[in-house]
């Protein structure tokens, strides 16, 4: 029954860490637009990538159940380019998070001024995600259902073991191998309630997502008994921006909240938007 108590008391904990990256999020507004230009070039990449894939045929053996050699390689670069989009503008995005929580008045021009400076050590760590990533899908297409359970905690304890790499990598002269191993590092001092925020920001926004996805169905419903075309598709051009702005904050304030708990983790303080008592109860070394 203890459990119980706890476990509110972390959620409500979780709450105040989101609304605390919320303030951060509200003095610099701007930081929504890395994970739209994120958005943006993965699309390209996605786009850049299969429709040469499917013109060449080289997907074809993917229905036949086999994978040449091609589609791995393939595989490897998109992973790597999707990848090192993904961290590019997420380092951007951290940096400029970091200038906000030392007290500065970070633009868009310094975070990507941040990033442009650390494109080899993304570009590298991007290379060793993407053979992660590859190989374990690799393994998930070859495992069975067991097997695929035992892959899926594989990527989790990858993606648990990884979180800090791009603060580490913004914030020192490192490579990606050493980043990682800091990140692990890093997570491994305070692994008792250091997912709280992790946890707690993807609870709120999959609530979120089911009270969009419920309240849009009942809106496009009601626009379709309307029997006007046009009003159905303002609607759901409508449900589609909401999802796509809720989607935006959700990935700035993840990339908010690393960059907190890196600060954290090696001893800083954050002098903008997070109570230090708060940071002090959520990531206590356990």
């Amino acid at each position: 029954m203890k459990r119980f108590p706890r476990m509110f008391a972390r959620l409500s904990r979780s709450w105040s860490l989101i609304k605390a990256s919320a303030g951060v999020l509200a003095q610099d507004e701007e930081l929504l637009v890395f994970p739209l230009l994120s958005a943006i070039c993965t699309l390209l990449v996605v786009a850049a990538f299969v429709l040469p894939a499917l013109g060449l045929g080289v997907l074809d053996g993917v229905r036949g159940g086999g994978a040449s050699l091609a589609m791995y390689v393939l595989g490897f670069l998109f992973y790597l380019v999707q990848y090192f989009v993904i961290f590019f503008f997420n380092s951007a995005l951290v940096g400029a998070a970091l200038i906000r929580l030392d007290g500065g008045n970070p633009t868009l021009g310094d975070g990507l001024r941040i990033a442009g400076s650390k494109w080899v050590s993304i570009l590298g760590y991007a290379a060793v995600a993407a053979t992660v990533g590859l190989i374990l899908r690799s393994l998930q297409e070859r495992a069975g259902w067991l097997g695929r359970i035992a892959v899926g905690f594989l990527g989790v304890a990858w993606t648990v073991a990884s979180f800090l790499v791009v603060p580490v990598l913004v914030s020192r002269n490192v490579g990606p191998i050493d980043a990682i191993k800091e990140s692990a590092l890093l997570l491994k001092k305070t692994w008792g309630e250091n997912l709280i925020g992790q946890g707690g920001v993807g609870l709120v926004f999959s609530l979120i997502f089911v009270a969009m996805a419920t309240l849009g169905a009942l809106a496009i419903v009601g626009a379709a008994m309307s029997g006007s075309g046009v009003v159905i598709g303002l609607v759901a051009a409508l449900v589609v921006i909401a999802f796509l702005l809720a989607a935006l904050i959700h990935a700035a304030l993840s990339g908010i909240y690393s960059a907190a708990l890196y600060r954290y983790a090696v001893g800083q303080e954050t002098s903008t938007g997070f109570d230090g008592q708060l940071l002090q109860r959520a990531f206590a070394v356990k």
